[in-house]
């Protein structure tokens, strides 16, 4: 009985008792600790609440798990990978690129997604073809970040290649000073390269600095890898179509308006916007919908013309046809109160005929595909994706088949038939777009953009007509005064 009680006191002192693994920790405790930055790609709050794609990625996880997400906001993401290397956080999630000298340091789940690293430059200067041509140029990046073993990399190729590495501030900074002309070039991953374009028009992509780059999850390093297994058990288990899901919601849409199209905005929010913002908030609190989302629509229809008229015939600041405007008791298209206010109502109507299982935001997203091309084609498009194996209640599934509503073999098994499907979908593209920008510009605590002198020839709506942007290397308002703004609500 001695001998058993002196075992059992000398496991209570080493390490007899089973150890619990960071699984079950995450589990007992109820939390999973996660490190991120506050990024338009990774981590935001927008005016829904939080989002973006590493929080929704890793919101999934934790609710498989059956516990809470508990975010860490830090500077950096080599921040980021730093707490989850020292193991006082579960994981990081902040777009971190998989590297040689970081997998060294902590173990990455699967990918999540891939970016490409661009050198970015502003335009109007002598574009580099290769890292031989940025001669001399001024190069910086965030320092410890993916971009810095890229570039010690490159060096061994090419000896003369200088660049700094900037303590204080992020891969959007620099991004601004070479916007603004204070920095010649930076190296940045492809989609933050794709969404701040929407703001600093004059930011061209060099060349790729390297071949498309994994991004993924780390976890501290240790012989336990159950967590880190379960996240890989996850990332798998939610496919290639969930995470093409994300993506999409995310970036599907940072594309969709080029340069011209957003030094246009910037400029029509000054002179156009005031004259009816007062009339697209009354009209979204009486239809309980964001004044914004209204704004972009209208921008959208007739970069808010009371007075604009299409080719067929549809009329008014959110250019309504005369049978919307018959049924919403319309009486002049042309008068913008009354048009926005039909606008908001058309909008709400169709969002509340959708089926109440099709959660935000696909349900904002397929009753704009409604208000451009009906909602008898959205049904039709609906269906269709059904039959195709699709999620109907998807934006992205249902968006992918809405190009066959042009092809005869396809529109003709439908009840409603040919429909322009391909328009709806850039319809619901550019509206995402013009809303992230008026959200920002809305909320930004930038100076007013007084100094901007609209340029007859850029806004002239003959060169940039209602519903489209025109992609085209034109003379334009420095986009450094037009956009002093950061990256977007998504």
């Amino acid at each position: 009985m001695a001998a058993l009680f002196s075992v059992a006191a000398a496991c209570s002192l080493t390490t007899c008792t089973p150890s619990v693994t960071a699984l079950e920790k995450v589990r007992m405790t109820g939390v999973l600790r996660v490190a991120t930055v506050n990024s338009p790609t990774s981590y935001f709050v927008g005016p829904d609440g939080a989002t973006g794609f590493d929080y929704d990625l890793a919101s999934g996880f934790a609710k498989q798990l059956g516990v809470e997400l508990q975010i860490e906001v830090v500077a950096s993401a080599p921040d980021a990978l730093e707490l989850a290397r020292q193991g006082k956080v579960d994981m990081a999630a902040a777009g971190l690129a998989v590297t040689p000298q970081r997998e060294t340091m902590v173990s990455f789940s699967p990918p999540v997604r891939s970016v490409v690293p661009q050198l970015v430059y502003r335009m109007g200067q002598k574009r580099p073809k290769s890292w031989e041509e940025l001669d001399g140029g001024r190069l910086a990046v965030p320092s410890r970040s993916a971009q810095t073993e890229l570039l010690a990399a490159q060096r061994l190729q090419y000896s003369g290649l200088q660049w700094e590495e900037v303590e204080e501030g992020d891969a959007e900074d620099l991004l601004e000073q070479v916007a603004d002309g204070n920095l010649d070039y930076t190296l940045v991953n492809s989609d933050l390269v794709s969404i701040n374009q929407r703001y600093y028009p004059k930011l061209r992509v060099a060349f790729a600095g390297a071949e498309s780059q994994p991004l993924a999850w780390a976890f501290p390093k240790s012989h336990d890898n159950s967590l880190t297994q379960a996240a890989a058990d996850y990332i798998t288990g939610a496919g290639k179509l969930e995470l093409a899901r994300l993506q999409d919601r995310h970036f599907g849409h940072i594309e969709a308006v080029d340069h011209i199209g957003a030094v246009a905005l910037a400029t029509h929010m000054q002179t156009r916007l005031p004259a009816y913002r007062k009339s697209f908030e009354a009209a979204a609190r009486k239809s309980k919908l964001d004044w914004r989302l209204l704004a972009a629509i209208a921008y959208q229809e007739s970069h808010w013309d009371s007075a604009a008229v299409s080719p067929t015939g549809v009329r008014g600041i959110m250019q309504l046809t005369m049978q919307t405007a018959l049924h919403l008791k319309v009486d002049d298209r042309e008068d913008p109160l009354q048009s926005i206010s039909g606008g908001a109502r058309y909008i709400r109507g169709i969002l509340n005929d959708l089926p109440e299982d099709i959660g935000e935001p696909d349900r904002t997203w397929l009753a704009l595909s409604a208000y451009n091309m009906g909602t008898a084609h959205l049904n039709d498009a609906r269906k269709l994706t059904q039959k195709l194996g699709g999620d109907p209640n998807r934006w992205l599934d249902v968006r992918n088949n809405l190009p066959l509503l042009t092809q005869p073999r396809w529109y003709r098994q439908t009840e409603h038939g040919y429909a322009r499907g391909r328009q709806a979908m850039e319809f619901v593209s550019n509206v995402r777009t013009y809303y992230d920008m008026l959200v920002w510009l809305s909320e930004s605590t930038s100076p007013p953009l007084q100094s901007v002198q609209a340029d007859s020839t850029l806004l002239d709506e003959q060169t940039i007509p209602a519903g489209g942007a025109v992609a085209a290397e034109v003379a334009i308002p420095d986009p450094s005064e037009v956009l002093r703004i950061r990256a977007p609500i998504l």
